[in-house]
């Protein structure tokens, strides 16, 4: 009589070990899962072939204003920021007569947008002075106007404008600016701010031409 209550302990003690196995299983096939399902997306995938040739970037002055707030929110507003796209040479000529026969992107004396796809945005927060010229606060488009010896830079109010869709009506001011010839070959086309006495520059570079548009701070 006394096995009796030992029998029925032992069969409880594999009851609860059966138990407690088949919630672990459980768990590992679900974390299994999870693990499947967080797998990142392979550069392959069919959803990524169609991305975009000609990214789009984004450039502050102050340079990297947005991680410069996080570490000083208090810190006064930038004084301007450009959105563009960013095309590729590839292996083609970027600016030429009219007259060539080659595969050329940009032809001289030809309105231009200074990159790719959407109009190219610039914004100023504060008043500023290019080449003499009083520019208030706000957003405009920038296009350009490219000659072997200098670009002409517009600043135009038609904003989200897709491809080269000019409004003359809404150009505020022209600006020319020499052309630089440098021993740099820039894959793609490249804006950057840099700091300079008076305020900032705007550095525009694609192949060996780069062009700087200065931009005085009032």
């Amino acid at each position: 009589m006394m096995l009796k209550p030992r029998f029925h302990f032992a069969a409880l003690l594999i009851v609860l070990g059966l138990f407690f196995s088949c919630k672990q299983k459980q768990g590992n096939t679900e974390t299994a899962e999870n693990k499947t399902m967080r797998l990142p997306v392979s550069v392959q995938d069919s959803s990524l072939i169609s991305l975009d040739k000609s990214p789009m970037d984004m450039i502050y002055f102050p340079e990297d204003y947005p991680q410069q707030k996080m570490v000083t929110p208090n810190m006064a507003n930038p004084v301007a920021r450009v959105i563009y796209s960013r095309p590729q040479k590839k292996g083609r000529v970027i600016f030429s007569d009219s007259s060539s026969g080659q595969n050329v992107i940009q032809f001289y004396g030809h309105e231009w947008r200074l990159g790719a796809n959407e109009a190219t945005e610039i914004e100023f927060f504060e008043p500023v002075t290019i080449k003499g010229k009083k520019i208030a606060p706000g957003r405009y488009i920038l296009y350009c106007i490219p000659y072997p010896d200098k670009w002409k830079i517009i600043i135009n109010q038609n904003l989200y404008s897709w491809g080269l869709h000019i409004d003359k009506t809404k150009d505020i001011a022209e600006i020319e600016i020499p052309v630089i010839k440098t021993n740099v070959q820039a894959e793609y086309f490249t804006m950057l701010f840099q700091p300079a006495a008076s305020g900032c520059v705007l550095n525009m570079s694609w192949d060996n031409v780069k062009a700087v548009l200065p931009i005085e701070m009032n």
